[in-house]
């Protein structure tokens, strides 16, 4: 067993000189009595009542001719007051640093602020900083408490028991400022208190038992305790060497602290006792240690690490190293960020060094002969193993997986060969291990092979379910002049670009872009050829059963040119609804080319001369407003005479079928 003492052990500045003046007092007075326990520590108290000192709790207790000494938690206003009046001599022995506290708790209640204790309730120390703002105060303990209690209304002054851990103390004035910005916040955890805990946090991460000394009633040691088994599962809290155990001797390295209560020659009987087992049992553990070869395999405790090399504590006379290129065969790792001082790690035994004195280990030889085996079984099994891209190199890729460098050609890298891979470095991938060099420990993978697998897994299961009509998401691959193709699970279906929007588009790039998702419908598949035609435009939004609606034959319409054929000119009605201009119907007189007399983007106006539901097509006339306009109104028939035979609205209709078939 190997015994480490904390240095901040034992009394604080405060309770050293309250036991001080109690000690002088006792030379030179007589009747003397304690206003309370000077101190929380039993055995102080008793011994200081053999020497003829009572303990008081009330003014009560207290006679003319008394000599009365303040205890080091000290006492409110009122009790020192009622004190005063009775006592033939006080000596305050209130910790300086609790004196502190009552002054400026006084002293900002007095301007008008509420004041709020950070600590215990019913400890006597708040007790008395309590009295020295009339009893008016908020004790609090938890950031819970702040919650539900502070208002950013409130004139607030914040204090804090001294033996108060300082992590809370900091967690809860922080929450406090979130409620009140303008909260006048003083410190008042005691330095002593601090050292302490930042001492004993230390000595729990080195080892594998803590014994912290201190009286049951001491706050400040329960506290130590408490901060101890954040860290350590093994904290025994004992009041003298007489509560030691026979377990505590399974331990290799333990911790000693004391509460600031504890008296040093306590301490020293406890860390005696320790070493003296320590002596005792030397023999014995001598003879359980084995002697450590070269190959062998041990198990240690980390109780140092440094940027070059982790040292650690072996059930041997030696301890191990281990240099900071043999703890793991991960790249590009920071040692501080994998390992922790007093952490259990495995290591193999590279070499004994007996005359330095140390056991040189590598934790990176266990991992690569695990991965070994483990890349091994993968190889045999033809099991999928994960990996991270380090690196591209001339013919493929570098993939690090079970700590093993995997070469994945370019050929095996993509499910589609590609000539740049450093999009890939980084990222995680499966592969399966495709060959294995024992003796050169090469391996080779194929990241294609798992791709192909999983694609075929995922079209047969999508073959066997599908329906027509069936609406399915998709990503889509790639975009052709005539439509796009979408992944739907395994399988790729074509859009067609007449399919893709209700509005007329010259390219599918108009739509939409690669990698876009789109909701689908299956329009029909062939499950032999293995093809499927997609449909992507919604038949809820088909802008015919909008135009249907608010249009009927003979009605005039606005309308824009949007393409000119041979034949005629179709026009913009609405988005998505076009109607066709035969070239009879543009002028009243014969023109050879709707060019001639129409051009792209042209807002004209045309009379609906046909509307087909069936086949979703109108026929528009311009020539009939202008006879409409040109024919006189008469009671009698008049004959107009043209430069052609006057065209049948059946006719019309006819040349619309006609211009959509070959359109």
């Amino acid at each position: 067993m190997r015994v480490i003492s904390a240095k901040t052990a034992g009394f604080c500045y405060g309770v050293n000189r309250a036991v001080n003046l109690l000690n002088d007092e006792i030379l030179i007075s007589d009747n003397i009595k304690t206003y309370g326990p000077i101190i929380h520590n039993t055995s102080v108290v008793d011994s200081f009542a053999q020497k003829g000192v009572e303990v008081v709790e009330n003014a009560a207790g207290i006679s003319h001719i008394d000599t009365v000494l303040i205890r080091s938690h000290g006492v409110s206003k009122l009790e020192m007051t009622e004190i005063e009046k009775k006592s033939l001599k006080i000596v305050d022995a209130t910790c300086p640093f609790v004196k502190k506290i009552h002054n400026v708790v006084e002293k900002y209640y007095n301007l008008g602020y509420n004041i709020y204790v950070v600590g215990d309730i019913n400890h006597p120390e708040v007790r008395g900083i309590l009295g020295w703002c009339n009893n008016d105060a908020k004790v609090i303990s938890s950031v819970e408490e702040v919650k539900s209690s502070i208002s950013s209304l409130q004139k607030l002054c914040v204090v804090s028991q001294t033996t108060f851990e300082r992590k809370n103390w900091e967690e809860i004035s922080r929450e406090i400022l979130k409620f009140n910005a303008n909260a006048v916040i003083i410190d008042t955890v005691c330095n002593a208190t601090l050292e302490r805990q930042n001492e004993v946090v230390k000595l729990s991460e080195i080892c594998d038992a803590i014994i912290v000394i201190g009286d049951k009633k001491s706050s400040n040691s329960k506290r130590l305790a408490d901060v101890a088994k954040k860290k350590c599962k093994n904290v025994f809290f004992v009041q003298d060497k007489n509560e030691l155990t026979p377990d505590m001797d399974k331990f290799n390295v333990v911790g000693v602290t004391a509460g600031a209560s504890t008296p040093a020659c306590i301490i020293k009987e406890v860390v005696n006792m320790l070493e003296e087992r320590e002596m005792n049992f030397e023999e014995a553990i001598e003879s359980t240690l084995k002697p450590l070869n070269t190959g062998d395999i041990v198990k240690g405790k980390i109780f140092k690490i440094t940027p070059t090399e982790v040292y650690v504590g072996l059930d041997t006379k030696a301890d191990g190293i281990i240099p900071a290129d043999q703890v793991t065969i991960k790249p590009n790792v920071n040692i501080e960020d994998i390992l922790t001082v007093g952490q259990e790690v495995e290591a193999f035994v590279v070499r004994v060094n007996d005359i330095e004195g140390y056991v040189t280990l590598s934790m990176r030889k266990l991992e690569s002969m695990a991965a070994q085996k483990e890349i091994n079984e993968a190889f045999e099994n033809k099991t999928p193993v994960t990996g991270v891209v380090t690196e591209v190199v001339k013919s493929g890729i570098i993939v690090v997986a079970l700590g093993t460098k995997v070469f994945v050609p370019a050929s095996l890298a993509t499910e589609r060969y590609t000539d740049d891979l450093t999009p890939m470095i980084g990222k995680e991938v499966t592969l399966r291990l495709i060959d294995f060099d024992r003796r050169r420990r090469k391996v080779v993978g194929s990241i294609k092979a798992l791709l192909l697998e999983e694609k075929k897994k995922k079209s047969e299961a999508f073959w066997n379910t599908i329906e027509e009509s069936q609406v399915i998401k998709g990503v889509v691959k790639s975009i052709t002049n005539f439509g796009v193709f979408v992944d739907i699970g395994g399988v790729d279906g074509l859009v067609h670009i007449t399919e893709l929007s209700w509005q007329h588009i010259k390219h599918p790039s108009e739509v939409v872009k690669v990698g876009d998702i789109l909701e689908v419908t299956v329009l029909s598949f062939d499950k032999e050829a293995k093809k499927i035609s997609l449909g992507h435009k919604k038949a809820e939004d088909n802008p015919w059963n909008k135009i249907v609606e608010t249009i009927k034959e003979g009605d005039i319409v606005d309308c824009k040119i949007v393409r000119l054929l041979p034949f005629g000119a179709f026009a913009e009605i609405i988005p998505g609804v076009d109607g066709l201009i035969h070239i009879s119907q543009i002028s009243n007189k014969r023109i050879a080319k709707p060019a001639d007399v129409l051009e792209l983007g042209q807002e004209v106006q045309a009379k609906v001369v046909d509307i087909n539901n069936e086949t979703q097509k109108i026929g528009l006339s311009m020539r009939a407003l202008i006879e409409d306009v040109e024919v006189p109104e008469a009671t009698e028939e008049v004959a107009v005479e043209t430069d052609e035979a006057p065209v049948q609205e059946s006719e019309v209709a006819e040349t619309v079928e006609e211009a959509a078939s070959e359109e």
